[in-house]
Order: C-alpha cells, then structure tokens, then sequence
C-alpha cells in the first residue's frame, strides 16, 4: 500500500479487527531506510519556535530529486511535521528542504480542512497566529526549558480532574486523601459555560467541606492552559466563539477569585497522569497515556520537569494509509484519538460483531464490552487485542519523539481484564517488531488506590502554597 507515493509496509503483527492498519513507526523506519539504501540521501532539518522564543529542532532525510521514489517525500515531512506541532507545540516551522516541499506545506496549513485546523487551533488559539513556513537554510538553534511541576503535598488542598463524561474532586490533607467523589456530567455540547461553572464550583465546595481550610487547588483538563487561561480544550467544544472569548478563557481566573485567590494551577490532564504516575514510582522518564474519552498523554523528564511541549497525542498521527479512521474534530486521519479511547472501542464493535444500540453513548458502549469481556467472550477480547496492537506500534513512533523509560498506562477503556489484553499485545508487537525497546522500556499500571486517588492527588499537588485561606 502507498500513501501519495510514500510506502506502508505491513506489520508482523495485525490488529484481528482492523487489517488495513499502517503503522506510522514501520513506514518511517522503511522510508528512512531506503532513503539511505539508496546512497543519494538529503539531510533535511525541521525546526518549530514557541511564542516565547523555544525553539524544537528535528532532522531527517529524504530521496533526491533524481530517485523516483522522491513522490513519497511530502507526506513523510508533512506526517512528522504534524506529530511535532502536537506534540511540541509552535507556530512557526522552519524547513531546510528543497522549496517545493516547503510550498506545498505552506499551502496544506493555509488551503486544506485539516492544515486549517492545524494552524487555527494550535497557531491562532494557542500562539495567537497562523502557522508559517519558513524555507531557510539559516535554521535557528535549539532552545526551550523545564520547570518543575506539582509534588507539594502540604497543607489542605483540592484536587480535580475534567474529564468528557465525569468529573472528579479529592480533598487532601498533607498528602493524605480524605474525601473523593466523582459525578457524571456532560460538558462536551454545553453551549453555556456557566454549566461548566457551576459544576466546577460544586465538585470544590463538596471536597472543601471535607477540609478545615484551603490552602491550595489544582485540576487537571483534556485541552491547553497557559497561566490558567483556556486556550483550547474539547470540553468547551459547545460554547460560541464569541462566549468561549469573553467567558471560557478565564474561566478558571473567574474561580480562583471566588475562591479568594487561594493558589490556584491547572494544567492539562494527560501532565497529571504523567506526574501522578512519576510520583507513585518515584521514578522520571515517564511517558503517561490515558485512554478515556478521548486520549491524553503527559510527560515527566528524566529531571523530573515538565516540557512546554503541548503533548495532545489525541491529534499527532499514528496510521498512515489515507483511508483511516478519521477524527470527528480535526477531520484529519489516524491520529490518536480514534485508536486509543472510548470513541476506539465504539469504532471497533461493528468489526467485532457486538450488537449495540448505535444512539448509546460511548461510556455506554464501553461498559458493554467490559461485561462481555468479564464474561470471555471472544468477540470483546479482539477490540482489546486490537488497541494493544495499536499501541506496541505507536509507542515505538512516540519513542522517536520521547525520551521515555516508564510508559504508564490508565483510563476508562484499561479498566477491567481488557487492560491486561491490552498491555498484553503492545509487549508481543515490541517483541516482534522493536527487541531493542522490549528489553528497555517497563510498562506501569495504577493499582486501586492510585486509581482512586492518584490523579487527584497529583492534581491538587500542582500549586505551591504560600497562605492559609480559611473557609468562610
């Protein structure tokens, strides 16, 4: 198979309900390697900056002009160009290509649906500009830092996590948890943000009462926040641009002044499950997935800081043969949300031969197959067996971006026996395809507690205290 002229080689091992699958890491390994075969290679740098000058560089080659196999060279730049905005973040890319391959890039983000919402969301909505191509041999240096995140576990806090179908608040006292809730709610086609307010308030107000006082409160959000200020997040989906400007963006400032200032962070949730997950295993290096509604993933150095990187993996590509599964947001192809979340296992069913009322919600749906999987039922096993699948590939593509030893893994959809399936095949696909990362990269868990309360308690570790706010 080819994706405009770029070979997809098939895998060792197939997902039982999905065989046109395309791994991005085998057609990336199979391009580069015949790139270099060939003896005629062109060395080609990529480099994205941040609004706060952060520059992330990356190289690569490509066929020369002279090799027929050349047709193939855009979509590899454009595939890895993708993954880098949403994973790193910028809204400038610069190209030390041949000009015809930065043009053509220039025009996907100014002239195709998915390049437009690209370089709507991540420039204008989070760098507050379009994207822009730069062709230019004159690539800036490499510059971006870390900071520290979260492990302040003194005082009385509030922890919370936002998430597509439920929301859930601990409170916690110098890192003990002594109350924890979590209420169903639908925020994603809300047009009203004070529903997303209100319900925000009530989580908090319930845990507060659990506490002789508020020192500090932190969440976690599927989406963007720079300074506790929304840039883009799937749970204001529904909101008007217009109301989502003069009312979601500082909806979480709006919070913190009703709760009199106390110290106040939220940050995205797949950061949490990241630091929740380093500080279980007091260990650094940890790449954090979460399957839930949609997927979420985080990230923790191996100095134990956070990146400015965005980490939306939910967007950044994985499958690369042009006929898949496309998102219902981005309208882009084989990007992460369709293969690691519930919307994955709802994709899966029909394929699966499970009989379900398509107007059920996917929570639904996925509470369906996690019964018939309890029971053994065969048919439930082979979504599990294809997600695992899914993810042995997709970790050894984001091994080319992380530098990951821990790779952590939760949410809805590993709930249950699927979980074990699931982390199950991703091992068989290293083994088989990538013995190098098999032996090295060590795949964690939550237990029941950490489950319960780790994400809560990393959540509401995330602000540093510096006053006491009684509670009125």
């Amino acid at each position: 198979m080819q994706n405009d002229g770029l070979e997809l080689p098939t895998p060792r091992i197939v997902p039982p309900l999905d065989p046109g699958f395309c791994p991005a890491a085998l057609a990336t390994r199979n391009f580069i390697a015949a790139v270099t075969a060939s003896g005629h290679a062109m060395p080609i740098r990529i480099a994205l900056e941040q609004a706060d000058g952060s520059v992330f560089l990356f190289s690569t080659q490509i066929f020369d002009e002279t090799d027929r196999r050349e047709a193939g060279n855009f979509i590899h730049v454009e595939r890895l160009v993708k993954f880098l905005l949403w994973s790193r973040g910028g809204w400038r890319v610069y190209l030390d290509t041949p000009k015809i391959i930065g043009d053509r890039l220039s025009c996907h983000f100014s002239e195709t649906p998915t390049g437009r919402f690209d370089s709507t969301t991540i420039g204008e909505k989070i760098y507050d500009r379009p994207i822009e191509v730069v062709i230019t041999r004159d690539i800036p240096p490499s510059r971006s830092a870390t900071k520290p995140l979260g492990r302040h576990l003194d005082g009385c806090r509030i922890g919370f996590d936002l998430g597509g179908s439920d929301r859930k608040v601990a409170a916690v006292i110098d890192g003990r948890v002594v109350f924890s809730e979590e209420t169903v709610w639908d925020p994603y086609f809300h047009p009203d943000p004070q529903y997303h307010f209100d319900g925000i308030m009530d989580s908090l107000k319930k845990a507060a009462a659990h506490l002789p006082r508020v020192d500090a409160i932190g969440g976690s959000s599927a989406g963007v926040y720079v300074n506790n200020r929304v840039k883009v997040a799937s749970l204001f989906r529904g909101v008007a641009p217009d109301l989502f400007n003069r009312r979601v963006k500082d909806l979480f400032l709006e919070i913190q002044r009703a709760w009199n200032g106390v110290p106040l962070e939220v940050v995205n949730d797949g950061e949490v499950t990241a630091l929740a997950g380093s500080m279980a295993l007091g260990k650094n290096a940890v790449l954090g997935l979460a399957l839930g509604t949609s997927l979420a993933a985080g990230f923790v150095t191996r100095d134990g800081n956070i990146t400015s990187w965005l980490n939306e993996l939910a967007f950044a590509p994985l499958d690369y043969r042009p006929d898949a599964p496309r998102d219902e947001w981005s309208g882009d192809y084989g990007v992460g949300a369709q293969y690691f979340s519930q919307q994955a296992v709802g994709r899966l069913i029909p394929s699966a031969g499970i009989a379900v009322d398509s107007k059920l919600p996917l929570p639904e749906k996925l509470k369906h197959v996690q019964a018939l999987m309890a029971q053994g039922d065969g048919r439930a096993r082979r979504i599990y067996e294809t997600i695992g699948t899914y993810l042995g590939y997709a970790l050894a593509h984001y091994a080319d971006f992380y530098d990951f030893e821990h790779v952590l893994i939760l949410g809805r959809v590993t709930s249950g026996q699927g979980g074990d399936v699931i982390l199950d095949l991703a091992r068989q696909v290293l083994h088989a395809e990538f013995p190098d990362m098999a032996d090295r990269i060590a795949f964690h868990v939550p237990d029941e507690k950490d489950k319960r309360h780790g994400q809560a308690v990393a959540a509401a570790s995330l602000p540093q205290s510096h006053s006491i706010q009684e509670i009125e």
